[in-house]
């Protein structure tokens, strides 16, 4: 088995926001590790600002450093029940607040001449089947919006589109145990063990199709 790299990304800080599912999520990834077939995968976990400026910069050098296959990108969703796979991202920045840098870019192209919108590189169906063995809830969403989350998405599929090899995606989180609507919120738990079952299926999906 080649040897296969992962790098997980979260984002440090939310206003407002105690306990942080897309910090904690990658560190313990990283920290616990993840198996393939047996096989120990190389996963690397980078911390984000929650700003336009240096999301992007900052995970762009350890892409150039590490040179992984696969990219798992994750965020909060403050609305959101359940976990949400997120199917595409849009060339578009137009923040209704401003990000840790006090920047509020609006109606801005986040890649001059880019393409309209990427799609995720990750297997949706393959995941969602996987999920829906271990009990985990989830939706599809049509897109991660228009703050950084976005913009750090539609730049690493970029990206991707220039390394052949290496795919990526981006999942959003709900709070960690706060009601939501009619929903109880969701443990910490079962966000860790979602991001890994994204992860191994997406390993497995790619290695199958190659």
């Amino acid at each position: 088995m080649e040897n296969l790299r992962v790098v997980i990304c979260g984002f440090e800080s939310y206003d407002g926001v105690d306990v942080n599912p897309s910090r904690l999520v990658a560190e313990t990834i990283a920290d616990e590790g993840i198996k393939v077939d047996n096989e120990s995968v190389s996963v690397t976990s980078v911390l984000l600002p929650l700003s336009f400026a240096h999301a992007w910069p900052t995970l762009h050098r350890v892409l150039d450093d590490v040179q992984p296959q696969m990219v798992l990108a994750t965020g909060l969703k403050t609305h959101a029940r359940t976990i949400a796979l997120e199917r595409c991202a849009t060339n578009i920045i137009d923040a209704s607040r401003p990000d840790a840098d006090n920047a509020q870019p609006k109606d801005t192209r986040i890649v001059d001449n880019g393409p309209a919108a990427y799609w995720t590189g990750l297997p949706l169906k393959a995941v969602s089947k996987r999920f829906a063995q271990h009990d985990i809830p989830v939706t599809f969403s049509s897109d991660a919006g228009t703050f950084v989350c976005n913009s750090l998405f539609y730049e690493l599929l970029d990206w991707t589109a220039h390394h052949e090899h290496a795919y990526a995606g981006f999942v959003s989180f709900p709070h960690v145990d706060k009601p939501v609507g009619y929903t109880k919120g969701m443990k910490l738990d079962l966000m860790v063990d979602a991001a890994r079952d994204i992860i191994t299926t997406a390993l497995e999906y790619n290695r199958h199709a190659a």
